[in-house]
Protein backbone atom coordinates (compact mmCIF):
# COMPACT_ATOMS: atom_id res chain seq x y z
CA UNK A 1 0.00 0.00 0.00
CA UNK A 2 1.33 3.20 -1.28
CA UNK A 3 2.07 6.56 1.34
CA UNK A 4 1.31 10.07 0.30
CA UNK A 5 3.90 12.25 1.61
CA UNK A 6 2.37 15.24 2.46
CA UNK A 7 5.09 17.18 4.61
CA UNK A 8 8.50 18.52 3.30
CA UNK A 9 11.34 15.61 4.23
CA UNK A 10 14.03 17.17 6.12
CA UNK A 11 16.02 14.52 7.54
CA UNK A 12 16.19 10.30 7.12
CA UNK A 13 18.15 7.85 7.96
CA UNK A 14 18.39 4.08 7.25
CA UNK A 15 16.42 1.96 9.30
CA UNK A 16 17.70 -1.91 9.89
CA UNK A 17 15.23 -5.31 10.70
CA UNK A 18 15.33 -6.37 13.63
CA UNK A 19 15.87 -9.28 12.79
CA UNK A 20 18.06 -9.96 10.04
CA UNK A 21 18.05 -12.86 8.15
CA UNK A 22 20.46 -15.59 8.82
CA UNK A 23 23.30 -16.04 7.03
CA UNK A 24 23.75 -20.16 5.53
CA UNK A 25 27.40 -21.31 5.67
CA UNK A 26 28.62 -23.39 2.75
CA UNK A 27 31.19 -25.06 3.58
CA UNK A 28 33.68 -25.33 1.13
CA UNK A 29 34.60 -28.39 -0.95
CA UNK A 30 37.72 -30.32 0.18
CA UNK A 31 40.33 -29.94 -1.96
CA UNK A 32 41.01 -34.02 -3.73
CA UNK A 33 45.08 -34.45 -3.45
CA UNK A 34 46.63 -35.79 -7.06
CA UNK A 35 49.74 -38.06 -7.09
CA UNK A 36 53.00 -35.43 -8.24
CA UNK A 37 56.76 -34.96 -6.91
CA UNK A 38 56.30 -32.81 -3.64
CA UNK A 39 54.26 -35.55 -1.83
CA UNK A 40 56.45 -36.41 1.15
CA UNK A 41 56.97 -39.91 1.66
CA UNK A 42 55.12 -41.05 4.96
CA UNK A 43 56.90 -43.04 7.63
CA UNK A 44 54.19 -46.27 6.72
CA UNK A 45 53.70 -47.19 3.19
CA UNK A 46 51.48 -50.53 2.03
CA UNK A 47 52.78 -52.55 -0.16
CA UNK A 48 52.82 -56.13 -2.37
CA UNK A 49 55.69 -58.40 -2.77
CA UNK A 50 55.44 -60.61 -6.22
CA UNK A 51 58.49 -63.52 -6.63
CA UNK A 52 59.67 -63.63 -10.06
CA UNK A 53 61.00 -67.32 -10.90
CA UNK A 54 62.49 -67.41 -14.30
CA UNK A 55 64.54 -69.97 -15.73
CA UNK A 56 67.32 -67.39 -16.75
CA UNK A 57 68.49 -67.78 -13.31
CA UNK A 58 68.93 -70.10 -10.57
CA UNK A 59 67.43 -67.47 -7.96
CA UNK A 60 64.06 -65.82 -8.15
CA UNK A 61 63.71 -61.92 -7.90
CA UNK A 62 61.70 -60.40 -5.68
CA UNK A 63 59.69 -57.15 -6.86
CA UNK A 64 58.26 -54.86 -4.24
CA UNK A 65 55.76 -52.11 -4.97
CA UNK A 66 54.97 -49.80 -2.09
CA UNK A 67 52.31 -47.50 -2.28
CA UNK A 68 50.58 -44.30 -0.61
CA UNK A 69 47.03 -44.10 0.33
CA UNK A 70 45.85 -40.51 -0.89
CA UNK A 71 42.85 -38.58 0.33
CA UNK A 72 42.26 -41.02 3.35
CA UNK A 73 38.93 -41.86 4.74
CA UNK A 74 37.04 -39.61 2.27
CA UNK A 75 35.37 -40.68 -0.72
CA UNK A 76 37.92 -40.43 -2.99
CA UNK A 77 40.36 -42.69 -1.49
CA UNK A 78 43.14 -44.12 -3.61
CA UNK A 79 46.13 -46.24 -3.69
CA UNK A 80 48.99 -44.73 -5.82
CA UNK A 81 52.13 -46.58 -6.46
CA UNK A 82 55.09 -44.81 -4.43
CA UNK A 83 58.66 -46.60 -4.99
CA UNK A 84 59.42 -50.02 -5.88
CA UNK A 85 62.33 -52.09 -4.92
CA UNK A 86 63.68 -55.48 -6.93
CA UNK A 87 66.15 -58.07 -4.52
CA UNK A 88 67.68 -61.38 -5.29
CA UNK A 89 70.33 -63.49 -4.66
CA UNK A 90 71.35 -63.06 -8.17
CA UNK A 91 73.90 -60.34 -8.42
CA UNK A 92 74.04 -60.55 -12.18
CA UNK A 93 71.57 -58.08 -12.93
CA UNK A 94 72.20 -55.96 -10.05
CA UNK A 95 73.54 -52.76 -12.30
CA UNK A 96 70.45 -52.19 -14.67
CA UNK A 97 67.94 -53.75 -11.62
CA UNK A 98 68.92 -50.86 -9.35
CA UNK A 99 68.57 -47.93 -12.60
CA UNK A 100 65.03 -49.41 -13.68
CA UNK A 101 64.05 -49.41 -9.82
CA UNK A 102 65.15 -45.60 -9.48
CA UNK A 103 63.69 -44.63 -13.02
CA UNK A 104 60.30 -46.31 -12.28
CA UNK A 105 59.75 -44.79 -8.52
CA UNK A 106 60.61 -41.54 -10.12
CA UNK A 107 58.42 -41.79 -12.67
CA UNK A 108 55.29 -43.02 -9.81
CA UNK A 109 55.97 -39.78 -7.93
CA UNK A 110 55.75 -37.44 -10.54
CA UNK A 111 51.89 -38.59 -10.77
CA UNK A 112 49.44 -39.10 -13.44
CA UNK A 113 48.82 -41.67 -15.15
CA UNK A 114 51.26 -44.37 -14.82
CA UNK A 115 49.64 -47.27 -16.54
CA UNK A 116 52.47 -46.81 -19.62
CA UNK A 117 54.69 -48.34 -17.86
CA UNK A 118 53.64 -51.88 -18.12
CA UNK A 119 52.62 -51.46 -21.83
CA UNK A 120 56.41 -50.11 -22.10
CA UNK A 121 58.32 -52.68 -20.31
CA UNK A 122 56.02 -55.63 -21.20
CA UNK A 123 57.20 -54.73 -24.96
CA UNK A 124 60.63 -55.38 -24.36
CA UNK A 125 62.43 -58.81 -26.28
CA UNK A 126 65.63 -60.54 -25.38
CA UNK A 127 67.67 -60.59 -28.00
CA UNK A 128 68.46 -64.36 -26.98
CA UNK A 129 65.03 -65.23 -27.05
CA UNK A 130 61.94 -65.36 -24.46
CA UNK A 131 60.93 -68.05 -22.18
CA UNK A 132 57.66 -69.31 -21.13
CA UNK A 133 56.21 -68.98 -17.07
CA UNK A 134 54.96 -71.82 -15.80
CA UNK A 135 51.30 -72.32 -16.87
CA UNK A 136 52.82 -71.49 -20.32
CA UNK A 137 52.77 -68.19 -20.79
CA UNK A 138 55.17 -66.73 -22.79
CA UNK A 139 57.51 -63.79 -21.67
CA UNK A 140 59.47 -62.08 -24.12
CA UNK A 141 62.07 -60.55 -21.78
CA UNK A 142 62.72 -60.50 -17.42
CA UNK A 143 62.13 -56.50 -18.26
CA UNK A 144 58.83 -57.62 -19.70
CA UNK A 145 58.10 -60.04 -16.42
CA UNK A 146 58.74 -57.49 -14.23
CA UNK A 147 56.37 -54.85 -16.14
CA UNK A 148 53.80 -58.30 -15.86
CA UNK A 149 54.16 -58.03 -12.03
CA UNK A 150 53.45 -54.48 -12.27
CA UNK A 151 50.84 -54.98 -14.34
CA UNK A 152 49.03 -57.55 -11.57
CA UNK A 153 49.74 -54.76 -8.79
CA UNK A 154 48.13 -52.05 -10.61
CA UNK A 155 45.14 -54.50 -11.42
CA UNK A 156 44.73 -54.99 -7.26
CA UNK A 157 44.88 -51.72 -6.74
CA UNK A 158 42.57 -50.32 -9.11
CA UNK A 159 44.23 -48.58 -11.66
CA UNK A 160 43.87 -50.78 -14.63
CA UNK A 161 40.55 -52.49 -14.96
CA UNK A 162 40.61 -56.85 -14.87
CA UNK A 163 39.56 -57.55 -17.96
CA UNK A 164 40.06 -61.39 -16.90
CA UNK A 165 36.84 -63.61 -17.21
CA UNK A 166 34.05 -63.88 -15.42
CA UNK A 167 33.06 -66.84 -13.45
CA UNK A 168 30.35 -67.84 -16.50
CA UNK A 169 33.27 -67.76 -18.90
CA UNK A 170 35.68 -69.47 -17.05
CA UNK A 171 32.98 -72.37 -16.18
CA UNK A 172 32.65 -72.16 -19.89
CA UNK A 173 36.26 -72.95 -21.09
CA UNK A 174 36.57 -75.60 -18.33
CA UNK A 175 33.63 -77.66 -19.69
CA UNK A 176 34.78 -76.95 -23.65
CA UNK A 177 38.94 -78.13 -22.04
CA UNK A 178 37.21 -81.25 -20.45
CA UNK A 179 35.09 -82.25 -23.41
CA UNK A 180 38.39 -81.82 -25.48
CA UNK A 181 40.24 -84.15 -22.97
CA UNK A 182 37.83 -86.61 -22.89
CA UNK A 183 37.81 -86.31 -27.25
CA UNK A 184 41.74 -86.73 -26.80
CA UNK A 185 42.07 -89.33 -23.95
CA UNK A 186 44.77 -86.71 -22.64
CA UNK A 187 46.54 -87.98 -19.22
CA UNK A 188 49.97 -87.13 -19.95
CA UNK A 189 50.90 -86.64 -16.40
CA UNK A 190 51.56 -83.10 -16.60
CA UNK A 191 50.69 -80.72 -13.61
CA UNK A 192 47.27 -79.27 -12.52
CA UNK A 193 46.32 -76.12 -14.17
CA UNK A 194 48.66 -77.02 -17.29
CA UNK A 195 47.37 -76.93 -20.42
CA UNK A 196 47.06 -80.13 -22.91
CA UNK A 197 50.00 -81.20 -24.67
CA UNK A 198 50.43 -79.79 -28.38
CA UNK A 199 48.27 -76.72 -27.33
CA UNK A 200 49.63 -73.79 -29.56
CA UNK A 201 50.90 -70.09 -28.37
CA UNK A 202 47.70 -67.76 -28.03
CA UNK A 203 48.40 -64.37 -29.87
CA UNK A 204 45.94 -62.58 -27.58
CA UNK A 205 47.58 -63.56 -23.89
CA UNK A 206 50.80 -65.25 -24.80
CA UNK A 207 49.94 -68.94 -23.28
CA UNK A 208 50.70 -71.99 -24.81
CA UNK A 209 46.90 -72.55 -24.49
CA UNK A 210 44.70 -72.73 -28.36
CA UNK A 211 43.78 -75.61 -29.44
CA UNK A 212 41.56 -76.73 -32.16
CA UNK A 213 37.78 -77.40 -30.64
CA UNK A 214 34.83 -77.72 -32.70
CA UNK A 215 36.32 -76.58 -35.94
CA UNK A 216 38.17 -73.61 -34.94
CA UNK A 217 41.30 -72.42 -32.96
CA UNK A 218 39.94 -71.56 -29.00
CA UNK A 219 42.23 -70.43 -26.31
CA UNK A 220 41.73 -72.27 -23.28
CA UNK A 221 43.17 -69.54 -21.12
CA UNK A 222 41.94 -66.03 -22.10
CA UNK A 223 38.82 -68.09 -24.58
CA UNK A 224 40.01 -65.91 -27.68
CA UNK A 225 38.58 -67.71 -30.77
CA UNK A 226 39.41 -67.59 -34.48
CA UNK A 227 35.72 -67.89 -35.04
CA UNK A 228 34.76 -64.94 -33.00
Amino acid sequence: MATKIDKKIVAFKVVKDEVEEEKIEVPAAPVREHMHENVERPDMLLGSTYKIKTPLSEHALYVTINDVVLNMDTDHEARQPYEIFINSKSMDQFQWVVALTRVISAVFRKGGDVCFLVEELKAVFDPQGGYFKKGGKFMPSLVAEIGDAIESHMKMIGLIKDDSLDEHQKKLIADKRAEYEKKQSCDNGEDKGSFPAGAQLCGKCHTKATILMDGCMTCLNCGDSKCG
